[in-house]
Formats: structure tokens, sequence, C-alpha cells
């Protein structure tokens, strides 16, 4: 079993920043992927970015590319969704998810474990 536990968003101006967290306890962390996901009300959910197990591969959807960075910190057991740039579009609740292999997908069906989410709000 894995445990993820969001932190880090909440309330910003458009053209603003914030830095997400997810934070793993209860397996080793370091060789499974994570995702990052979204879903904004009313709206289905959407893939946002995922990491490698070894941090040295990583993918964007379209919408954030350029202006999103996703991270991890293994020894941290914490994986990091750098938003910058943010935009009213991007106001959704954030969950991270981790699957038990290394190699990541951009599909929230593939992902085993998803913690709880955190909400982002970007003001016009």
């Amino acid at each position: 079993q894995v445990q993820l536990v969001e932190s880090g968003g909440g309330l910003v101006q458009a053209g603003g920043s914030l830095r997400l967290s997810c934070a793993a306890s209860g397996r080793t962390f370091s060789s499974y992927a994570v995702g990052w996901f979204r879903q904004a009300p009313g709206k289905e959910r959407e893939f946002v970015a995922s990491i490698s197990g070894s941090g040295r591969s990583t993918t964007y959807a379209d919408s954030v590319k350029g202006r999103f960075t996703i991270s991890r910190d293994n020894a941290k057991n914490t994986v990091y969704l750098q938003m910058n740039i943010l935009k009213p579009e991007d106001t959704a609740v954030y969950n991270c998810a981790t699957r038990l292999v290394p190699f990541f997908t951009s599909l929230a069906k593939d992902y085993a474990y998803w913690g709880q989410g955190t909400q982002v709000t970007v003001s016009s």
C-alpha cells in the first residue's frame, strides 16, 4: 500500500505561481512513476504531468507545457508540481497518483493509488 498526501493548493491571481507537493508513505516510492491529474467542476478528470521513477523522464499535457514542471525528490519521498503563469482555466482539484512500476502513462486508469487532492483556484 502507498498513501499519498497532496499539499500546496490555494487561491492565486492569474499569472501567479504555486507549488504542489505529493508526499508518499507506506512503500519505497523511488521506483514508481507518479502522475498529476486535475478535475474542474463539471468536467472530466484530465492528465497534467507525469514523471518516471528515476525522475529522468517527464511528460506534460499540451495545456500546461512550458508553464508547469514536475520533479521529484526520492530522498524525501515527494513529487512536486511547480505551476507558473497560472490561468483561470487551471482552476481544479489536483490529485497525484502512483503506479507500482517506474514507467509513466497519461491514463488515469493506469494509476492504482491516489491522494485526496488539493484545490487550486486561479482568479482573473
